[in-house]
């Protein structure tokens, strides 16, 4: 504003009033870590499609696994991947570099080591890229591989992994399947994938990155809130195991979700469960919903910091996020009759005393409702007597 008037005139000044909404963040950008003969390593490369895959890392005879989970994943919907190589225990001492040393184990190329920017490897590695919100190491299932997968993205926050049961069940049947460590970040799917490769002909692959391209198509058609399930899972022609009724009912509780076969409908996703033991984190799309909002309201108020902290402050941001979780009610994503139903937003004097204030913070709590799939489609059918009145 103008610091003074000194002559007369009209002065115009702008002043801001307005909302500042808050803007969805993306919820399919998938991360693939993986071995590949060819390419860059330990530098996350971002493909939008095969051919750029192709590229970079070659076709499918360079790679044992993620060549077709990345194909996989187009072919399903996906359209933005972070492929990162982490080479092989042969590259990892032919760097030049006299006083490398040849890791312990395949893992430790997976897990990674922190000397730094741009000297990162492994999974530290994608710590530098900010916008992946799945990861994925198709066809390891090294129980060390996959601790450090849930691990990153429990602690990056707003990631989820998509995770890979074995191909072939070792001992007894399906109850004997291992199952990774309990964990609200990740799924797991069995069994694996039949698919077709122009120089080897039909071959098994790990199911992750079909079911992270099922993820963004699901996303995309109906919004991340929708289970990623009763999906087709396109370039599937078979599966390792036929799963039965009876089968599932042993893996579903325990968070196994399987990909089946039915006829006349094809080879589908049927199950849409994390790992977790909270039944509050039962559902993948109750989890990835709320990484959304909690990302997308993080990056959307970062105007607030050093912003007085008083009542017009605490009522401008009720404004925007309820504005926000308002757009998400009408698209299906809250359960709740009213928008009152479905979320809150409560940022006042009460959730800000003066203790509050004086350390210098603004604390809004939030609530919501979300959506969750009907799991378990039960119609009950009895006779009614003739002439006998409907609503009895």
């Amino acid at each position: 504003m103008a610091t003074s008037y000194l002559s007369p005139g009209v002065y115009v000044e702008e002043v801001d009033r307005g909302t500042k909404p808050l803007e969805m963040v993306g919820t399919s950008t998938v991360a693939f870590i993986g071995e590949c003969g060819v390419g860059p390593v330990n530098e996350p490369v971002l493909c939008t499609n095969w051919s750029q895959f192709t590229k970079h890392f070659g076709d499918f005879q360079n790679s044992e696994y993620l060549a077709h989970s990345v194909y996989g994943f187009f072919n399903n919907g996906g359209s933005r991947a972070y492929v990162l190589n982490v080479g092989s225990m042969e590259q990892a001492t032919k760097k030049g570099d006299k006083d490398a040393k040849k890791p312990a184990s395949p893992a430790a190329l997976y897990i990674g080591s922190d000397n730094g920017p741009g000297t990162r490897t492994g999974l530290k590695a994608l710590e530098d890229v900010d916008d992946v919100n799945v990861v994925c190491a198709p066809g390891q299932t090294d129980p060390v591989i996959q601790d450090a997968v849930l691990s990153h993205c429990e602690n990056m926050r707003y990631r989820f992994a998509i995770l890979d049961s074995p191909e072939v069940i070792e001992k007894g049947g399906v109850d004997k399947l291992p199952k990774p460590r309990d964990s609200k970040y990740g799924s797991y799917y069995f069994p694996w994938v039949e698919v077709y490769d122009p120089f080897k002909g039909n071959i098994f692959m790990p199911p992750s990155g079909y079911m992270a391209g099922v993820y963004a198509r699901s996303d995309g058609e109906r919004g991340v809130h929708k289970a990623p399930a009763n999906e087709i899972v396109r370039g599937a022609i078979g599966l390792k195991y036929n799963i039965t009724r009876g089968e599932q009912d042993l893996l579903n509780p325990k968070g196994i979700n399987c990909i089946r076969e039915f006829p006349n409908r094809g080879i589908r996703v049927w199950g849409a469960r994390t790992i977790s033991s909270d039944a509050s984190w039962r559902y993948i799309n109750v989890r990835r919903l709320f990484n959304m909002v909690e990302q997308s309201i993080e990056l959307g108020t970062q105007w607030v910091v050093f912003e007085p902290n008083d009542q017009r402050l605490w009522k401008r941001v009720t404004r925007d996020i309820g504005a926000f979780l308002l757009r998400l009610w009408r698209q299906g994503a809250l359960f709740g009759k009213t928008p009152e139903e479905a979320f809150y937003v409560k940022c006042d004097d009460e959730t800000n005393p003066p203790e509050v204030i004086d350390a210098g913070q603004m604390i809004c709590e939030i609530g919501m409702c979300p959506v969750k799939p009907a799991e378990f489609v039960i119609f009950r059918i009895g006779q009614m007597p003739a002439g006998g009145d409907v609503s009895e």
